[in-house]
């Protein structure tokens, strides 16, 4: 998680960027990094591992001594607590799963094929991004003629996996599509009708 401002004249700028950075979800590992830039050079930089202010330039040395008194750092050690409670936030949102939406669809299949049309399984809006997407036919699971995408973003924070097979359509085969994901209990089998 990031904050950033800027201030710019003229003939100067100034940048500021605060981060809070942590890969617990107690938030026990956190840390706060507070990076100033004055004229797109970085000037001073705070970071709750070290615990202090650091300059680097002559000026922005006198002004980090100054800024490490009791009175600046509790400020900052009161964005770390606040920066613990985020990333556990965060965490608590991301630890939920979401069961995919599955659309069944028949594609005609390109012109250089063997067989006219493509089933495509599509699985929708699910999340952790872990998924496994199978075919059975008949009941015995299909593994030629398949191709599938990765699990991809859907800017949302959910993803989509899409899985294509390649089928001759007859009247006596039994098409399904298996989708196996951390939220389901099991396996769900979406059967193929004509």
């Amino acid at each position: 998680m990031a904050l950033i401002w800027s201030c710019v004249t003229d003939t100067q700028s100034m940048h500021a960027l605060l981060q809070c950075q942590g890969s617990s979800s107690d938030g026990h590992d956190a840390s706060v990094v507070e990076k100033t830039y004055y004229n797109k050079m970085l000037y001073l930089q705070y970071n709750s591992t070290w615990g202090n202010v650091t300059g680097y330039t002559k000026i922005a040395r006198k002004v980090a001594d100054i800024l490490n008194t009791d009175f600046y750092l509790k400020g900052i050690k009161e964005s770390l607590e606040l920066c613990k409670t985020w990333i556990t936030r965060a965490y608590s949102i991301l630890a939920q799963k979401v069961e995919p939406k599955v659309r069944l669809r028949l594609t005609k299949a390109p012109a250089d094929s063997e067989h006219p049309a493509t089933l495509v399984c599509s699985v929708y809006n699910f999340y952790p991004k872990d998924i496994l997407v199978t075919w059975l036919k008949n009941g015995e699971r299909v593994t030629s003629e398949v191709t599938s995408t990765d699990s991809l973003p859907n800017g949302n924070w959910l993803y989509q996996r899409h899985s294509y097979l390649e089928y001759t359509p007859t009247h006596w085969d039994k098409i399904s599509c298996v989708v196996e994901h951390p939220s389901l209990e099991k396996p769900r089998i979406y059967d193929w009708g004509m």
